[in-house]
């Protein structure tokens, strides 16, 4: 990283993809963060279990549970919301990590959405919720918590990669993301990883110092969430061609219905904490 001799205090942004590359094997930063995510996110959670009494033995089932849960629905949104139309001529590659048009290529799994992840989480945790004779709400309330974490990790991963950027701008702050182009952007990625730090900080404070019933931090945390997402939108370039022009972009659209939902279920589950022992979190 190093100053433009064009543009004063904007940093020049040009990191390599890899940490390492033996040629064989490659380390990526986004899949560094990517395993920051959950590791980080494991330690807490295993915490919030150990203090409700949990079987510490299912963080490894929970663990497989959402990590596949965030990339199926990470990878089915992307495809569904924002390149539908390639996609639905080429099925194969939403699961496949590799195209065969124009000719065979290793792609990797090129598109993940943040909002399809979160569908993907819930589901993966009313599967699990099932299975383990554990309360819903209580489930959501420790995952929801660790979201924002793992979001931080995602979007640094996201600024190496040099994807997801800002649109122009001539702030003293601002990135030339020279994989991209050598115009001055708004480091939309960096927001975000200080919103989400922020609001895991703010979050982890409230649920140990002011427990609520379950599933109200729940709606805590993806109204917060969300409702950042709304407006750092505004200032990111559009995902895909076919928002160019929308008044609301795919992101925010697709923002709208969490939020709503929830402010609904902070508004629902405003009530006093159940006594924290372990029958309150069995089924």
């Amino acid at each position: 990283m190093s100053r433009s001799n064009m543009v004063i205090d904007t940093i020049v942004w040009n990191p390599s993809d890899s940490i390492i590359d033996l040629g064989f094997f490659a380390l990526r930063y986004y899949s560094l963060c990517f395993l920051l995510a959950f590791v980080f996110s494991y330690i807490v959670v295993k915490k919030q279990f150990i203090k409700y009494g949990v079987n510490v033995e299912l963080m490894d089932s929970i663990t497989v549970y959402v990590v596949l849960g965030t990339l199926i629905g990470a990878r089915l949104g992307h495809c569904l919301f924002y390149d539908f139309a390639y996609y639905s001529q080429h099925p194969l590659e939403i699961i496949l990590p590799f195209t065969f048009s124009p000719h065979f290529k290793i792609t990797g799994f090129q598109g993940l959405a943040s909002h399809g992840g979160g569908i993907g989480i819930m589901i993966s945790l009313i599967l699990f919720s099932r299975k383990f004779k554990l309360k819903l709400w209580f489930l959501l309330d420790q995952i929801a918590l660790v979201v924002p974490l793992a979001g931080t990790f995602i979007r640094l991963g996201n600024l190496m990669n040099s994807e997801i950027i800002g649109k122009p701008t001539d702030v003293s702050w601002a990135f030339i993301f020279l994989k991209i182009d050598n115009i001055p952007r708004h480091p939309a990625q960096l927001y975000e990883a200080i919103a989400y730090i922020l609001i895991f900080t703010f979050v982890y404070f409230l649920i140990r110092k002011y427990p609520k019933a379950p599933g109200f931090y729940f709606g805590l945390v993806i109204f917060l969430i969300f409702c950042f997402r709304m407006g750092i939108e505004s200032i990111k370039e559009d995902q895909s061609a076919f928002e160019a022009g929308m008044l609301l972009n795919m992101g925010q659209i697709l923002s709208i219905p969490f939020i709503l939902g929830g402010m609904l279920i902070m508004y629902l589950k405003r009530g006093e904490p159940e006594p924290a022992a372990l029958e309150t979190v069995k089924q």
